[in-house]
């Protein structure tokens, strides 16, 4: 069986609900790893189980959660944590993922991404959830940033210190978020590579890259169901000039499109890797496409 912590690299795709049945049953060489949100698995039979098992013998499986969210002033759910924990370590991933935001308030759930102010406040309570999150989990952690729709503060270039101090004080890892990077440069007219290059890339885990909607007035949303813009292609070139190469991760969530126009944007993105990194090689020497 394939596992996580037999290496994760190369170009992967979320496995959803939406796009399960095509993947599994195609089982596309396209595709080198998946990730999975853990609330879509945890207590749940069936034929969630049959899916996530079915992935695990295909694909090495990365997670990444969508409750934790480690701006929330209070502490995540303990009989949450153990449950997560017995999950992750089943399934034997190297690290978890979550959210540099918040998606609670007195036990009530926005179902969304609530960005924070880049504050020292927020720089306080966000490390220490996330330590708490390391010591609950027994793993590493990588924390994600966001899009936001209102300025968190007068220079938008200041999320990238406030992401950075948070990594120094915790020795957490970065989910670099290539497409919430661009959605906020253009929505607040700054330049994305500037944004990117005060990453501290030794920390780069992982990346996702997105398609997002842009509306009417110009302003840009993050849906997770529109194709990768050719901005988001473009400084994702930037970003793996500067890191080299990281797992990255194609996310469809949304109007989920045949399973051949998602191995088109995977195959796009492997040739961009390979461009700007070298190709990779399979065992035994042969080179993948």
């Amino acid at each position: 069986m394939t596992r996580a912590q037999d290496g994760v690299s190369g170009v992967g795709i979320g496995l959803r609900m939406g796009n399960s049945d095509a993947l599994l049953a195609a089982l596309p060489r396209e595709v080198r790893w998946v990730e999975v949100h853990p609330e879509n698995y945890i207590e749940r039979g069936g034929r969630f189980a049959r899916i996530l098992e079915k992935a695990r013998e295909a694909w090495p499986v990365v997670t990444h959660g969508l409750t934790m969210c480690f701006g929330a002033l209070e502490p995540c759910d303990p009989a949450y944590q153990r449950e997560l924990r017995a999950f992750l370590q089943d399934l034997e991933v190297s690290w978890h993922s979550d959210h540099a935001c918040f998606g609670s308030v007195d036990g009530v759930f926005a179902h969304d991404l609530l960005p924070l102010p880049f504050t020292d406040e927020a720089v306080a309570v966000v490390s220490q959830r996330v330590m708490e999150a390391q010591d609950a989990l027994g793993l590493p952690v990588a924390l994600e940033n966001v899009s936001y729709y209102a300025a968190m503060g007068s220079d938008p270039l200041a999320e990238v210190d406030f992401l950075n101090e948070i990594l120094t004080r915790t020795g957490a890892q970065l989910l670099l978020d290539v497409n919430n990077v661009y959605v906020n440069s253009q929505n607040f007219g700054f330049d994305p590579r500037a944004w990117i290059d005060r990453v501290p890339v030794e920390r780069v885990v992982q990346m996702h890259v997105a398609g997002h909607m842009v509306r009417a007035d110009g302003l840009r949303i993050d849906t997770h169901g529109e194709p990768i813009p050719e901005g988001v292609y473009t400084l994702l070139e930037h970003t793996l000039r500067r890191t080299g190469k990281k797992p990255i991760l194609l996310e469809r969530d949304n109007n989920i499109p045949p399973l051949e126009e998602q191995l088109d944007e995977l195959r796009r993105l492997t040739a961009i890797v390979d461009r700007v990194c070298g190709a990779a090689t399979a065992p035994g020497g042969e080179a993948r496409a």
